[in-house]
Parts: C-alpha cells; structure tokens; sequence
C-alpha cells in the first residue's frame, strides 16, 4: 500500500507565526496554517490540523460505509459524511482532540434501515482514521433516505 506525505514549512512562534500545509503527495495545493486562527471560531481561510482530520475523517469513513453497504447488499446512490472535529483544553496541560461527531445521511437501495444502520456503525469501527484515533470519543448520526 503507498505512503502519503504533506508536509508544513512554519516560521515563528506559537502566538505569532503561522506556516504553510502543503499536500505534498497529490500536489493538489499549499494552504496557510497558524493557532491565532486555529484556535478562533472563524478560519478566516487557514486551514488547520483539525480541518484537515475532518477531511480525511469524512473521506475515509465514506469509502468504508460504501463497502461494507455493499458487503450487506446494498446499493449505494449517495452518502454525504461530515465530520466535526473539536479541539479543547487538555486538563493535563495544552489541548487535545475532545470529539469527533460523524454525520451521514445515506440514499441506498436493496437493503433496510436496521441494515443501514449496522453497516453504519460498523464502518465507524472499522474506518482505518477512526482506528487510528481510538483516543478521541467518535460519535455518529446516520440517516437512511432509502
């Protein structure tokens, strides 16, 4: 299996530096990064870490719910998954990942809402990002369009 790389050039201090993310791998583009705007309630066009967790998140979660829809027999026509990923103070100091809600609503025929629902929560198991982030508390929404 490949290795994906980004990589972040950064200049300056926590309060007043920023840098920049670049998707080294794919080439798909550079993107500003810095905590002032990391940790305020509007991105003001930076990206950060937790965007692009969510991005990869929502991504990885998609391809996996596919599968194993179609591993139950179902056929998908269009799952849209979005993932909020939240960032809070850390009672031992600095911050951490404090949640991650996952929403989907899913329109797939050849299969029922409880099957849905299974295959839902099975690949929020079973995701390899949400393997990885066994240490955040992953909670999902999942609504079946039929």
């Amino acid at each position: 299996m490949p290795t994906r790389t980004a990589r972040t050039a950064w200049n300056g201090s926590l309060e007043t530096g920023e840098g920049q993310v670049e998707m080294t791998s794919s080439g798909v583009g550079t993107y500003d990064v810095s905590f002032p705007k990391r940790a305020a309630d509007e991105a003001n066009g930076s990206t950060s870490p937790e965007e692009l967790l969510a991005a990869a998140h929502s991504a990885c979660y998609a391809m996996q719910f596919s599968a194993v829809l179609g591993a139950a027999g179902g056929t998908v026509e269009a799952l849209d998954v979005k993932a909020d990923v939240t960032l809070g103070p850390d009672s031992a100091g600095g911050f951490r990942l404090t949640g991650i809600a996952l929403t989907v609503r899913g329109e797939v025929s050849g299969i029922d809402e409880a099957a849905f629902q299974a295959a839902a929560q099975d690949a929020k198991e079973t995701c390899p990002v949400s393997k990885a982030l066994t240490g955040v508390e992953i909670t999902l929404d999942a609504t079946f369009e039929g």
